[in-house]
């Protein structure tokens, strides 16, 4: 179990930072990257599993549900974002890039530092 837990952290990991490296490579001509959303979406999907891996094993520590909420919020307001400034490319300017980017940094703070 711990094993898939692992794998899932990576996999959740990596999927943050397709999306922040395909925001911030394209701030000089604000456009959301394709893959951003496959990044979005994986780190979305992972996450939540990894919670569902961590409720179901028998480790003595239970997950933190406040801080796996507020992470949940900002990666479900980084995916609407990055829906968004797919469907409609008009909108997406470097302020909307760097939305995206301050929250996927603020979610990966939060999951480092919030102990």
């Amino acid at each position: 179990m711990e094993l898939l837990k692992n794998v899932l952290v990576v996999l959740h990991l990596i999927g943050w930072a397709i999306v922040l490296g395909g925001t911030l490579v394209n701030l000089r001509t604000p456009r959301i990257a394709t893959g951003v959303l496959h990044g979005a979406l994986t780190a979305l999907v992972t996450g939540i599993l990894i919670v569902g891996v961590s409720e179901m094993s028998d480790e003595l520590r239970d997950p933190n549900m406040a801080k796996i909420g507020v992470k949940l919020v900002i990666a479900l307001v980084v995916t609407a974002l990055v829906v968004v400034g797919q469907r409609r490319p008009e909108k997406v300017t470097t302020g909307f890039l760097g939305a995206i980017a301050g929250l996927t940094a603020l979610n990966v703070a939060i999951a480092v530092l919030w102990r």
